[in-house]
């Protein structure tokens, strides 16, 4: 869609590749607009039941692009551009991430060489991460004097425990793959992430959109619910979907043995 993402459709899976591979797809202005206009374009497809969220070239991204920081500090100077939400509850920058959290479809995030700083934080967006054991991450803000402010603190919180997250973003250090997966941040490793993330969306695929849909919601929103306000939200949900069209032929096919097919 732009010099800076490119988006790519199999059948009913999208996938998401950032294209600044000469840059180590750092994180510019360009770059931050086109991350938020792929997830705004995908967010209406009913045509698209998985999202794949990956980079080109060596790394998935480096990100913030130390050559861009006087563009997007004189950006930033513009009113209330941090305060501002012009992306539903985002601004911009958190909207880089926010949108696949918010997405209703599942977004897989295909990791390699590294995610720093920003890009660690889209990552976090997706629903299942999976990385190549050398692949590097950092909470990096801190070494230029800033926060993590790219929906990191909403994203983090339900991922890992507080005290790692405290250390991550005071000490800016940086950690392995295995690590992470001990954090909490990775789902899985793979020797190849691009082809575990195709094979999760090919399954998520096959599945009822509706059901899909309605699970991711459910698992979002009752994040932060007590225990009796999740239990009416799991109600809700099931009485959503019990006896429409893709719920019944989900059980038809199973019942038949054979391959269900949706209506999107």
């Amino acid at each position: 869609m732009t010099q800076r993402v490119n988006i790519e459709q199999t059948g009913a899976i999208a996938t998401v590749t950032l294209t600044r591979a000469d840059k180590r797809n750092a994180l510019d202005l360009d770059m931050i607009r086109a991350i938020v206009a792929a997830g705004e374009e995908l967010r209406t497809r009913k045509d698209v039941r998985a999202v794949i969220l990956t980079g080109e070239g060596p790394a998935f991204s480096a990100g913030l692009d130390l050559g861009a920081m006087p563009e997007i500090a004189k950006y930033a100077m513009q009113g209330d551009v941090f305060l501002e939400r012009t992306h539903g509850r985002s601004n911009l920058f958190q909207a880089a991430a926010m949108v696949w959290a918010e997405l209703p479809q599942p977004v897989i995030a295909a990791l390699h060489g590294y995610a720093f700083g920003g890009a660690f934080q889209i990552m976090l967006g997706a629903d299942i991460r999976v990385a190549h054991p050398d692949t590097r991450f950092s909470v990096m803000e801190g070494r230029w004097g800033l926060v993590p402010d790219m929906g990191g603190m909403v994203l983090m919180r339900s991922l890992a425990r507080a005290d790692v997250i405290r250390k991550l973003t005071y000490t800016a250090e940086e950690f392995l793959a295995g690590t992470a997966l001990q954090y909490g941040f990775l789902t899985e490793l793979a020797d190849d992430p691009l082809a575990r993330a195709k094979e999760l969306a090919q399954q998520i695929a096959e599945k009822s959109p509706d059901a899909i849909r309605a699970a991711k919601t459910l698992i979002r929103e009752t994040e932060i619910l007590d225990t009796e306000a999740t239990l009416i939200a799991e109600s809700k949900a099931q009485e959503g979907l019990m006896g429409r069209p893709n719920q019944m032929e989900a059980v038809m096919a199973g019942m038949q043995k054979r391959a269900p097919v949706f209506k999107d």
